[in-house]
């Protein structure tokens, strides 16, 4: 099989767990963090920061992640930039909004939001290894889709990937989006993204002073993950129940 082919096949495979698959770091990430808590001498100092505060810092790296991810799939064609896992899909090709600046918006808000929890056990070694594995998994993905979208849109995708860089965004070359921001879109694909990052830094934090026997836990993300958890909830229920998040396009 030529390298072509076996890449697209592997990004292919990959694509389907893109999802859950970064979900593993988080096994050695929180033994990490665990041993850092009890051995605090081993990680990086927080620059002078009480410890609370670093993970309001670390979260906020997240929520970064998030707000592009939202963005993106708020602005973005129907049909396209979901979470679809099975096979590729896009009906159409966004090349405005944030996909005037970058080719896979997706992958960098999605890398910010995992950075938040790497940079969460005050590791560097982590913190790289963590950069470098997820750089291999979705170059795998990126070099898959472009397959897919070159075969589909022809010149008009060889056109917009020669003038967008794929992964560091190039802001001069922004262009407004064409399309309305649809929150009705963002609240069925995002809600998961949301209550899942509250939960993942709470459950770090709450292990944390447990296994301290400090029992100060942090009551913001404990606030965040229970409001956010909450919503995951009632907008689930609403998405099956209801039309009211039926999309217009």
């Amino acid at each position: 099989m030529a390298l072509m082919e076996e890449w697209t096949k592997r990004g292919q495979w990959l694509f389907r767990y893109r999802g859950t698959a970064p979900l593993l770091l988080l096994i050695p990430g929180l033994g990490i963090y665990l041993y850092n808590q009890v051995h605090p001498a081993s990680c990086f100092p927080h620059v002078g920061l009480a410890e609370h505060a670093y993970e309001l810092i670390c979260l906020s790296v997240s929520l970064f992640g998030l707000l592009i991810r939202i963005y993106t799939v708020g602005h973005s064609a129907k049909n396209t930039s979901g979470r679809n896992t099975r096979q590729q899909r896009a009906d159409s090709l966004n090349t405005t909004g944030i996909y005037s600046m970058v080719r896979h918006p997706l992958y960098l808000g999605n890398f910010f939001m995992w950075l938040g929890p790497a940079l969460l056990t005050g590791n560097p070694w982590f913190i790289l290894v963590f950069c470098l594995i997820y750089w291999i998994y979705y170059e795998r993905i990126m070099f898959a889709e472009e397959q897919f979208l070159r075969g589909k849109f022809g010149e008009t995708y060889l056109k917009w990937a020669e003038e967008v860089p794929a992964f560091l965004p190039g802001f001069r070359r922004y262009i407004p989006p064409d399309a309305p921001m649809n929150w009705k879109k963002v609240l069925k694909k995002e809600k998961n993204g949301l209550a899942a990052t509250f939960l993942v830094f709470f459950i770090f934090d709450l292990s944390g002073a447990l296994l301290s026997e400090q029992g100060e836990y942090n009551r913001w993300l404990a606030a965040g993950a229970v409001v956010t958890s909450l919503l995951y909830v009632v907008l689930t229920f609403i998405k099956r129940r209801t039309d009211l998040l039926k999309e217009d396009r």
